[in-house]
Formats: C-alpha cells, sequence, structure tokens
C-alpha cells in the first residue's frame, strides 16, 4: 500500500501551483523473506542506464555506495585510502564492473518487525518532486530488490560464490559488483514476475526463486547491465493538484512481492501488450514490404549488403524482417551539400545537367541508393554563371583558410612573400567585409535549415548528411537555434566526420582549449565530444576512387592518345608530373624550387628527367591565384633559362578541376606524381595514380607529410615541403628506385584503393553509425570532401533527434521519461511558489553560478582563473541584499573558494551566510549590529597541517615543471591548479599527480577531486551536502517555536559535480523530516576560540515540534545550471538564467518596509 501520510495533520488545501511541490511517499509490500535479507525499494527515479550511456544516478550512489556499502554488508565495497575518487565513476565500464554498490545506494530502506512480518514499510519516505506534465496525473516509477548481505564471495581467480545455495532448481536473480578487491560480495533479487515476456521458468510468488540467475562478472557484464534496465516496473499514479496518490489506487490494497497481479503492474503490462500488438503489425507489413522488393533488391545486388541468407530459426527471421524494413523501406538520406554534385552548363542554347566526380554523387548500382530513399538538397553553379559572385566568395577567403590551419597573418598577405621585389603587390584583404560576409553566411546556412525543417520535420527516419564546412552552422539551425558560431553549430550533430585523424585531433584539440570541453573513447574505438549534456561522435573514415568509373574512362580513345602525344613529347625522359591548384597553399612554388636545385645538385638528371605541372586557375581566391601565379612563372622562366625549356612542361588551365580522360592520360604516361600542398584536405587523384599504372610502370607517389592522403598511403614517399634537401633526396630516390620496390610500394596501397569506394565507404560509415546507437543513444556517421576540399565535415547522420524513442523495450521508455522529467525551471512558476510560502531557505553556488564564468581562452590560459576573485554582477547583489533582508529567507551561498575571495564579494550583504572551502568554514547570516563575521568549522578527523606538511612538497615539484601551475591553500583543502597550463601537458602531469598523492597520502583519511583544471585534496567526510544539511537542520530547529511552521521552500542551485552533493543532501533532509532521531548526526563544530559546539539532541526537538515538522504544501527547487546528468530536479541554461531568477524573487521586495530587521536562523 503506498500513501503519503506520516502521521501529522491534514495537507492545507490544494494550490494551484504544482511544479516543484513535494510529495513524500511511504510503501507497503508483503514479502516472505528468509533470515538474513532485506527489502528495499528504488528512490525518486528509477534506476536505468540512460541509453546505455553515462549513468545518471539520481539517489547519489556514487559517494553513498563508498560511504554507506561496508556498514551495510560485510563486503568491503567503500574505496579505501586516499586514492578513492569519483572521477572514473563518470564513464560506462565503471558502472560495467560496479553495479550492485550503485543499485543498493539508489533504494530505500523498507522494514518490518515481528509483529508485522511479513509486511514491509519504508522507514523513510521517498521524496518525489513534481514536474511540469500535461495531463493531471504524474507517474512515479518504482522496484523492489532483495538485498542479502554477504550472500557472495569472490576467491582468488576472480570467481563468484554464492553462499548458503543449494543444489536444488531454486535460483534468484543475483547481481553483484564491487570493487575486484573486495572479499564477500552482496546479492540483490529483482522483481521477475512475467516470464512470457522476459522469458524466464515458472516464478515463485513464496520464495526467492524468481527463475533466472544471473551473476555479473567480467564474462558479460554489458548483457546483465541490460537485463537489469529491462525488468518489469511499477507505477504508482500522483495526481499533480493534491500531491495525493491517485483515487485508481486502493487505500487498502498492499504490494507483494513478485506478484504479477498487483494493480502497480496494471500500467507496465499494458505498455508491454501496446509494444508487442504494435511489433506483430511491423512484422506483417515488413514482411509484405520486403516480399514484394526482394526480387529487385537480389537483381540489381544494391541493398543487399550482407551475404546470402540461410536458414534461421523463427525469431531471427522476425528480427531479420524488422531490420529490413527499417532499412530497406522506411528511411531515407537526405545529402545536404552547398555546391551539388552535379555539372550545370549550356549547350545550344539548352541547359543540360550530369552528376560530376563527387563523393556524394548519384551512381548506378549503388547499394546505399537502393536501399534508402537518398535526395540531394544543394545548389548548383551553372557554365556559364548567372549570379553574382560577391557573397560567395566569402567561403573561400574566410572559411577555407580556417578549416586549413592558416591563420591571420596568412590571410592578410594573401600569400605575399615579403620579399622587396613583392613590395609592389598589395594584398585585398579588407577586415571591414568580414561582418557582411558572416551575415551572408547565416542566411545561406538559414535558407538551408528552412527547406530541410519542411521536408524532414515530422518524419522521425530520416537521415541527414550536411556535407563540407559551408554549412557547418545548419546542425544547429535544424534544432531552430540561432547559431553563433561555426564550432558550436558543428557540434549540435551527431557526428562530425573526418577524413585524417590528424584533422580530427585538430577539431578535437579546437574545442578543449577553445570551449574547455572534454573528449572521451567510446565503445568501439570511437571518440565522443561531451557537449550540452550528450555525446557527440568525432570520427575518421578514409574513402577511395570509383572503380568502376575509372575503368570506364581509361577505355576511352582519348586516354591512349593523350598519353602517346605526352611520352612523345617528352622522349625518354622520366616524366614528373603534377595537378595542383594556383594557390599559395597548394605548396607548387617549392616543388619548383626543390627541382630547380635536383638539376643543380644531381646534374645527371638534366638530360633524362621532366616535370609535367599543370596549374588550375579556379577563380575563387583571385588575389592568392595572380600572385602565386606570378611567382610560380618565374620559378618556371628561370628554370628553363639555365637548364633549357625541355626540362619543364608548365601549363595553367582554368577551372578547379582537370578533366578525367586528360588527368589519367597524364598519369599512365607519368613515372613520379609529386604533390606538396602546404594544407590540403583529401585529394584522391594520387589514388588515381595508383589504380592506373601497371605492373611495367608502377609509378611513385611522392605526397606532402601535411595531406590527408600521406596517411592513407602506405606506399607513397612522404616529404616536408620547406625541406629541400630532403624533397630533392627524396625525388632522386624516386626516379632511381628499381621496379621490385615499385612495385612492392604500390601493392601496399592497391587493395585499399581498389576496393574502397564511396558505398562502402558509406556503409562503414553507417557502420559507426549503429554501433553509437547501441552504446551511447546517439547515432553518428562521417561525412566526406572532394578531391580538393576541406576535411571537416558535419553529418547530421541521424534518426532526427530525440534518439531515446529510437530505441526500444523498458529501458528505452524509462530513458524517455527520465529525461521528460528533467525539465527546465520556469522561474515564474517558482516565484508563485516563493510568494506562497512563510519559510524560505535559498542556498547558492558561488563561482559558476551566482558569478558568471568567463569563456575559456584559446589556451584557457587568463589573468583571472575561472571566476575565482570575480564578484556577482551588481543585480544579483542587490537582489542577494533583498532576499536575504526578508525575515521569511535564509540565504546561504557555499563555495569552494577561500574565505577572503567570498567575503571581498559578498562579505558585506546583511544577514547572508557564507560557506568556503566546500562547506568545511562556514559563517552564520551577521546582522548590521554585528561588528563581524564569526566562523566555524567542522571537525573532520583529519589533522591537515600534517597533510600540508606531506603533500606541499609533492605539490611543489609538479608546480615547478608545470608553467602557469599554482598550489591553492584553505581551511581543508589543498588544491593544483593547471587552469592556466597547457590543457594537454596539465592534465597529463594531474594524472600523475594524483598517483603520487595517493601513495604518499595513504594513512590520511582524504580523497582527492578532480574537476576541470585543478586537483584538490580534501577530507574524505567533506563535501558541500554537510553544510547544506546543518543549514537545514537548524532552521528546521529554530522554526518550532514559531507558529510559521516548517520550511516551505527550498531552493537550491549550483554548476559542477561538487554541487551534487547539495542537491542530493536537500533530499536527503526531506526524507528525515519527523524522522530526525534516526537521522546521521552532523559532524562536530569547531568555534573560532576553538570550543566544540554543543550537538543537537534530536530526541529533544523532536517533542517539542511534534505537529511541526512537515509543511505541506512544501516547494523544492533543486537547480543544476547546465543540462547535464544530474541529482537536480531541474535546470538552467546557464547563470545568466540564474541572475535573472534572482532577480524575479527580490523584485517586489522593493516594495516593503526596509527598516524591519531580520534575525538570523542560523545557529
Amino acid at each position: 500500500m503506498m500513501h503519503n501520510t506520516d502521521g501529522f495533520p491534514p495537507p492545507a488545501p490544494p494550490l494551484p501551483i504544482s511544479t516543484g511541490r513535494v510529495v513524500r511517499l511511504h510503501f507497503t509490500c508483503r514479502a516472505q523473506l528468509p533470515i538474513g535479507s532485506l527489502l528495499r525499494v528504488t528512490g525518486s527515479s528509477l534506476w536505468g542506464p540512460p541509453a546505455m550511456g553515462t549513468p545518471v544516478d539520481p539517489m547519489n550512489a556514487h559517494q553513498i555506495a563508498r560511504d554507506e556499502q561496508s556498514s551495510a554488508f560485510p563486503a568491503g565495497g567503500g574505496g579505501t585510502g586516499a586514492g578513492s575518487g569519483g572521477a572514473n565513476e563518470e564513464n560506462l565500464e565503471y558502472w560495467y564492473k560496479h553495479p550492485t554498490g550503485g543499485l543498493y545506494a539508489s533504494s530505500v530502506e523498507m522494514v518490518t518487525t515481528p509483529d508485522t512480518y511479513p509486511v514491509w514499510k519504508t522507514s523513510k519516505p521517498v521524496i518525489v518532486v513534481l514536474h511540469p506534465t500535461s495531463g493531471a496525473i504524474q507517474h512515479h516509477y518504482y522496484r523492489y530488490l532483495v538485498v542479502t548481505p554477504g550472500a557472495s564471495t569472490i576467491d582468488d581467480d576472480g570467481a563468484y560464490h554464492v553462499e548458503g545455495q543449494g543444489g536444488g532448481d531454486a535460483s534468484m536473480d543475483v547481481a553483484t559488483g564491487t570493487e575486484l578487491t573486495a572479499l564477500p560480495t552482496p546479492v540483490m533479487m529483482w522483481e521477475h514476475p512475467f516470464p512470457d515476456v522476459f522469458s524466464a521458468s515458472t516464478p515463485s510468488l513464496t520464495s526467492l526463486a524468481t527463475g533466472k540467475s544471473t551473476v555479473v562478472n567480467e564474462a558479460a557484464p554489458v548483457n546483465t547491465l541490460k537485463e537489469l534496465a529491462t525488468l518489469p516496473y511499477r507505477t504508482l499514479d500522483i495526481n499533480v493538484e493534491t500531491a495525493q496518490v491517485a483515487a485508481t489506487h486502493s487505500s487498502n490494497s498492499m504490494d507483494t512481492w513478485n506478484n504479477p497481479d498487483d494493480q502497480t503492474f496494471q500500467a507496465y503490462r499494458i505498455r508491454e501488450s501496446m509494444s508487442h500488438n504494435n511489433n506483430k503489425q511491423r512484422q506483417l507489413r515488413a514482411s509484405a514490404a520486403v516480399a514484394s522488393s526482394q526480387s529487385s533488391l537480389s537483381s540489381g545486388g544494391g541493398g543487399a549488403m550482407e551475404d546470402d541468407p540461410q536458414e534461421t530459426d523463427p525469431a531471427t527471421a522476425a528480427t531479420t524482417v524488422l531490420a529490413k524494413e527499417k532499412e530497406f523501406v522506411s528511411s531515407r538520406i537526405l545529402f545536404i551539400c552547398f555546391h551539388l554534385p552535379v555539372v550545370v552548363v549550356k549547350l545550344n542554347g539548352k541547359w543540360q545537367a550530369t552528376w560530376s566526380e563527387s563523393l556524394l554523387a548519384y551512381k548506378e548500382g549503388s547499394k546505399i541508393i537502393a536501399a534508402y530513399r537518398a535526395h540531394w538538397i544543394g545548389t548548383v553553379t551553372p557554365h556559364p554563371p548567372i549570379t553574382n559572385e560577391e557573397d560567395r566568395n566569402e567561403v573561400r577567403k574566410v572559411l577555407w583558410p580556417a578549416f586549413h590551419n592558416i591563420d591571420l597573418l596568412d590571410l592578410s598577405t594573401s600569400g605575399v612573400s615579403g620579399r622587396a621585389e613583392d613590395a609592389a603587390i598589395t594584398s585585398d584583404w579588407d577586415q571591414s567585409r568580414l561582418d557582411h560576409w558572416w551575415q551572408a553566411y547565416q542566411q545561406v546556412n538559414q535558407e538551408f535549415a528552412d527547406v530541410v525543417n519542411t521536408l524532414v520535420d515530422s518524419d522521425s527516419s530520416t537521415y541527414l548528411w550536411i556535407h563540407d564546412y559551408h554549412l557547418s552552422l545548419l546542425p544547429k539551425m535544424l534544432d531552430k537555434e540561432p547559431a553563433k558560431s561555426c564550432r558550436k553549430g558543428m557540434l549540435h550533430a551527431d557526428v562530425v566526420g573526418f577524413h585524417a585523424f590528424d584533422h580530427a585531433r585538430h577539431f578535437l584539440n579546437a574545442t578543449k582549449r577553445i570551449l574547455g570541453l572534454n573528449y572521451e573513447s567510446l565503445v568501439g574505438g570511437l571518440i565522443g565530444v561531451n557537449f550540452l549534456g550528450r555525446t557527440v561522435l568525432v570520427s575518421m573514415s578514409n574513402v577511395s576512387i570509383e572503380p568502376n568509373m575509372v575503368d570506364v574512362a581509361l577505355a576511352l580513345p582519348s586516354v591512349q592518345s593523350g598519353r602517346q602525344s605526352l611520352r612523345e613529347r617528352h622522349g625518354k625522359r622520366r616524366i614528373i608530373c603534377g595537378v595542383d591548384i594556383a594557390q599559395r597553399l597548394g605548396g607548387t612554388h617549392l616543388k619548383l624550387l626543390a627541382y630547380e636545385r635536383l638539376l643543380k645538385d644531381y646534374p645527371s638528371w638534366k638530360s633524362s628527367v621532366v616535370m609535367v605541372q599543370r596549374m588550375l586557375v579556379p577563380g575563387s581566391r583571385r588575389k592568392d591565384e595572380q600572385v602565386t601565379l606570378t611567382e610560380l612563372r618565374s620559378i618556371v622562366q628561370r628554370i628553363q633559362d639555365k637548364y633549357g625549356p625541355e626540362v619543364i612542361d608548365y601549363m595553367e588551365v582554368a577551372g578547379s578541376t582537370f578533366p578525367m580522360d586528360q588527368r589519367l592520360a597524364l598519369w599512365k604516361a607519368s613515372d613520379v606524381l609529386m604533390l606538396t600542398p602546404i594544407r590540403e584536405g583529401l585529394n584522391h587523384w594520387p589514388m588515381e595514380f595508383v589504380y592506373c599504372k601497371d605492373a611495367e610502370n608502377p609509378g611513385v607517389v611522392i605526397a606532402s607529410e601535411f595531406t590527408a592522403v600521406c596517411s592513407i598511403l602506405n606506399g607513397a614517399l612522404r616529404v616536408n615541403p620547406y625541406d629541400i634537401q630532403m624533397t630533392i633526396t627524396t625525388i632522386d630516390k624516386a626516379l632511381s628506385m628499381d621496379l621490385h620496390e615499385k612495385e612492392g610500394r604500390r601493392y601496399r596501397d592497391l587493395d585499399f584503393v581498389s576496393n574502397c569506394p564511396s558505398d562502402k565507404w558509406v556503409r562503414n560509415v553507417l557502420r559507426d553509425l549503429k554501433d553509437m546507437a547501441s552504446s551511447k543513444s546517439r547515432s553518428s556517421t562521417s561525412g566526406g570532401a572532394s578531391s580538393t576540399a576541406s576535411t571537416p565535415t558535419t553529418p547530421n547522420f541521424t534518426p532526427r533527434r530525440n534518439k531515446p524513442e529510437q530505441l526500444e523495450g523498458t529501458a528505452a521508455f524509462l530513458v524517455k521519461e527520465r529525461n521528460a522529467a528533467f525539465t527546465h525551471l520556469n522561474a515564474r512558476i517558482m516565484k508563485q511558489a516563493y510568494d506562497s510560502s512563510k519559510r524560505r531557505v535559498i542556498i547558492l553556488d558561488f563561482n559558476g553560478t551566482i558569478v558568471l564564468k568567463e569563456p575559456p581562452g584559446k589556451y584557457l590560459k587568463r589573468e583571472i582563473l575561472g571566476s575565482s576573485g570575480n564578484k556577482p554582477p551588481p543585480q544579483v547583489i542587490e537582489a542577494l541584499a533583498l532576499l536575504c533582508n526578508d525575515p521569511k529567507n535564509t540565504v546561504f551561498v557555499v563555495s569552494g573558494d577561500s574565505s577572503e575571495n567570498v567575503v571581498h564579494a559578498l562579505g558585506h550583504i546583511s544577514n547572508l551566510g557564507l560557506a568556503v572551502s566546500n562547506g568545511a568554514k562556514f559563517s552564520p547570516p551577521i546582522t548590521d549590529q554585528d561588528s563581524e563575521r564569526v566562523w566555524k568549522t567542522f571537525d573532520l578527523g583529519v589533522d591537515w597541517e600534517a597533510v600540508k606538511r606531506v603533500a606541499l612538497p609533492v605539490l611543489s615539484k609538479y608546480t615547478a615543471r608545470s608553467n602557469g601551475s599554482f598550489v591553492k591553500l584553505t581551511t581543508f583543502s589543498i588544491g593544483w591548479s593547471y587552469y592556466s597550463c597547457d590543457p594537454e601537458w596539465g592534465s597529463l602531469q594531474a594524472s600523475h599527480l594524483v598517483l603520487e598523492l595517493e601513495s604518499e597520502l595513504k594513512s590520511f583519511d582524504v580523497r582527492f577531486v578532480t574537476l576541470k583544471g585543478i586537483v584538490e585534496v580534501v577530507p574524505r567526510k567533506l563535501n558541500k551536502g554537510l553544510i547544506v544539511k546543518k543549514v537545514l537542520r537548524d532552521i528546521s530547529r529554530s522554526s518550532s517555536s514559531e507558529k510559521g511552521g516548517g520550511i516551505d521552500f527550498c531552493l537550491c542551485l549550483g554548476d559542477d559535480i561538487s554541487d551534487e552533493k547539495m542537491f542530493s543532501s536537500v533530499f536527503s533532509f526531506i526524507a528525515e523530516m519527523g524522522h530526525e532521531e534516526s537521522a546521521q548526526p552532523d559532524p562536530p563544530v569547531m568555534n573560532e576560540d576553538g570550543t566544540m559546539e554543543e550537538p543537537t539532541d534530536w530526541s529533544t526537538v523532536q517533542h517539542k515540534q511534534k505537529t511541526q515538522v512537515v509543511s505541506d504544501p512544501m516547494y523544492c527547487y533543486t537547480v543544476a545550471v547546465g543540462k547535464k546528468p544530474s541529482h537536480a530536479s531541474m535546470y538552467v541554461t546557464d547563470a545568466k538564467e540564474v541572475a535573472n531568477a534572482l532577480v524575479l524573487l527580490a523584485k517586489k521586495q522593493q516594495q516593503q518596509d526596509e527598516s524591519r530587521s531580520s534575525q538570523p536562523m542560523f545557529s
């Protein structure tokens, strides 16, 4: 039986405000358990991995499991020594290895007595905070679990053994998982009453046997975790208007352990039944669709991405049918490119369009095109052009250099060398044009977003492939948000794809150094960037040429005649060929300088070698092209004057590409292909060169180490174009190479070049997409670029957002429900609750919450680190003063900073309580009559001076070797800040520092907190939750003698992981209201004079306030700054929203009598 009364007076008449209202739920369950077993019920949020991604732990299992598990069980599952930190508990691997502690700590204890057994009741209520909902009912989901302390052990070889299990048929659901160094391990059993749904054996309702025995171990942790997440759940309906359990639940009924007929299982049964029927209908539709298209798919060879099917069992066949329905029938792909992969020309007065050589062009026989409904969205550039070129030049003049790592100096000089003879050449760079170009770029992206949204807004099965840097803002605009940064625009995609890891690494470094974002390795070798509470996949995938297209072109007569013409023109000379863009970054001037030195240093080659160089002049960067061509013509003329016209064949060609037949003729005739770009994306022409050569003339590729193709072709000779001596040595090696080595180098690359066309590339991308979807709930893919384009692409290749809805099963449903419950704070609704309340507590974090954090600089370096030493905005200070002046309010600011910085910023505000050093040192609110603040400290049982004597010598060593780092001392913490260091070096040093400090401080009861840019050593018991719970308890005690009753409004705001304990402590306090005698006492408090504060006698307090402990209605707003996995019930986007909310709360206080004095309620 579930009810929400604690033996207190009836609640006040219901208010129209429901959001943020606290509901206290008690549960009753009938369960016959053996001696030694305990019953528990899950907490305010049903545990479940967020689509198998980073777990959300709403009941603070991360630290509570460490603190309480060792006392709850005989097992030594808690952290040991100084090295126990929480950093690696944030990744999925930790939860696969340590699920038990988290599941246990996320639940609430139930108790029984000899008189009431087998009826169990919760000893403390489960706290639920109402969130905005479209209906009158909020659903609360929960499960029961049985815990048997010490029921299993782990032996020396890592095997698990369950103690006391006989050899009978009865078995139980067992989930074990503490640190591998632990000895005994607790056993957990979960309800499993639906064997027909979950393929379990017949359940027993009178014993612990629930049908299936699963032991979590190293062999298959993932599968067991998924099974736990998909177990049946119970549902309790709460009326949001009355904050009472809905009348549909009988007051005389109670839950029965593992009973499938319980009313609380009804919602689960209905959902499962509907899901089962929907799957059946989908299977029928899929069977019909696949049968009708099977002949066309098999005859064309496209669409059959798997091997020929073999006989399978009916279950496998049904799964295959569903997969085919999704893959071959419902899904479509939109290829969104600024330049469509078509060529539009006007011949004889008529416009004609043909597919280009682009990777995304339509190709006959493509399996991707056969499997998906493909559409292309973009613009075309007709020949002759019919539009103004003014605005589109912004892409080439600004974005193209930016994506090719070109700095402002290169932009402004446009390739001018700085020599005296170039003094007459002036740059066309005009910084004032950037604003106009940027507005045009935003407008183009917005127009694309408008078109795409009209096509796919209601279609969740559409995949979007956004190609190349022209549309970097589009992913964010598709989310209907304004885009002001290319980098953030790209991060709104599900995947950012690159052709080379070097370019992916640059992108990761940029996101870390400029945006301060972290990235992590994911399951399957993928890389993810954590952005706005989700994971963006950064992928790298290689793609080759289209062999079928090249084979057809090689058979053209023009290729053979062109090859023969070149050979006849140059006789028996060995040909070094090159086709480059006539721009400074093409590096052709370095190639010609190296060739000139070759003829000088190796005179034997003067009569037997020729360089055939073709320069493409696209006209996109005209000043750059003008300067480059002027220099190249000068070098060519000098070479011809010195060594004769026959040593170099130089030609300029208008346009951005070289016709394929002419290109292949040049490859066939040449002995060496030489490319020396300074910056370049993926260029497919070297792969063409390798493919079209043969055993008689294998050829050699010389590639610049600054190109993407250099990392793809293993047989190519690599050069640094700036190293002239190295380059000429490499040219000589290529010309002198024997046939056997040439063949070997070609064969290294021939398999890849011949067998990785764009169609296979897209399929590989889809494979990554599926891997990502199964492991992180975010889909993934990769994009590409043309042969001369920049490598960064931003493919939003995902079934249209809202990924949890795309998942299947109970786990996905619960993920969706949990995400819906974590809502954005509505400050106006909170204001209504604030105005209706009589006893309010407001607890605020300092840095990053009421103090706006500065954006990270290029290398995360700045004069003021983080926000330390900064003050809140004047509006926030004024709002805090007004809030503190209200006698109904108690306001506390809790900071991890030192007392000096916090007092300097806020110490002048009357009636404001301050806590520094993460709550270790605090000052109760002061009035205008107080001359100075009185500070108190928690006694946490650590000799801090001894810790300093050991830790400071170690820290000084790391500070000396890390420029920009420093040691930060507070009352009860020692911090090493590397925020001003180079991020990579600082992170490396921090990891080694923690290891060394662990060894040195293992005899002290301390732990390490690793946040962004700082490593802190703090007492193990210290966290911000201590001061929060003490403030709430003391205010509750002080209100016992007043008619106003207990606390009825609580607001708690914080922005980082250290604030999570504040949120969980608020809920813990609410749960213990009315049960203070069983609450864990606060740590001893020491006054400034060294005396100890007298501890609270809760038995006396309880007697005094028998009817004034619990307020109803009570409102609780725990708010995280930034949307991310959190214990908070709501979130705001940034600190600016915090400021606006505080100003709104204080808005009407200006009209009140300012002469009223506010007595501090904290003691």
